[in-house]
């Protein structure tokens, strides 16, 4: 029987089918939101807000401490509670890294997906409105640490979402412009600044935000599932 030669038929269909893989990609840059969208935070951050705001004798119900998320932490109880921003803050950020990896899950199929993002040639970020080593201490805790190009938190930027500037930075961080790069988050305040900053827009719908508030915002997809957000990201692969 005849053997395939080194560089020969068979070497050439690996290339063709990881070629065909870098076609499909529909942006060459993927940015995510963490909080929701990555990863499945959103009981650890409902009961750190209530645990926090419970210090002081207050509370809110569950949908007010979801519209909360994606913004940055101590200017939303500042303005929910004034003059105890800091306070409240500090408390929160106690409680959330003692229950971190015992709240915080993965969700089904993201590990998967970005794996297939790499192969196909896409470069990653991650953009979040908490701080970058919260961010990097969720990634470990649900396995994606090393897989993700780059980092963008909260202290990166003087603007937050729904601003476009942490995008941005992003963005110039990969050395790439805005029309190549998508922006996937699960709240109103992702797809308005993915459009602010000239990108693609996709929002999940496993996280924080109301299904129909996201679809009234006109993302380029509103995805349920992680197959969802595959086919978006990797049309025909």
């Amino acid at each position: 029987m005849a053997t395939v030669p080194d560089g020969g038929p068979r070497a050439g269909e690996a290339a063709t089918r990881h070629t065909l893989l870098v076609v499909t990609l529909r942006w060459p840059v993927v940015l995510f939101d963490f909080d929701g969208t990555l990863a499945d935070t959103i009981p650890l951050i409902v009961a750190s807000y209530h645990h926090a705001i419970g210090t002081i004798g207050e509370a809110a119900d569950d949908l007010e401490v979801r519209s909360w998320i994606g913004r940055p932490l101590q200017p939303v109880l500042e303005e929910r509670y004034p003059g105890r921003g800091q306070e409240l803050t500090d408390t929160y950020r106690t409680w959330n890294l003692a229950h971190h990896d015992e709240l915080i899950r993965t969700v089904d199929g993201i590990p998967e997906l970005l794996g297939r993002l790499h192969d196909a040639g896409a470069r990653t970020g991650v953009v979040s409105s908490k701080k970058a080593e919260t961010v990097r201490l969720g990634l470990r805790a649900v396995g994606l640490e090393g897989v993700i190009d780059v980092v963008a938190g909260q202290e990166e930027t003087t603007r937050h979402k729904p601003d476009p500037e942490p995008l941005l930075y992003a963005a110039s961080r990969l050395g790439a412009d805005a029309g190549s790069c998508v922006y996937v988050g699960d709240a109103t305040v992702d797809v308005q600044a993915a459009r602010a900053a000239g990108m693609g827009a996709i929002a999940v719908t496993w996280g924080a935000g109301v299904e129909s508030a996201l679809e009234a915002t006109a993302p380029d997809a509103l995805v349920g599932t992680s197959a969802e957000l595959a086919e978006a990201l990797l049309p025909g692969s």
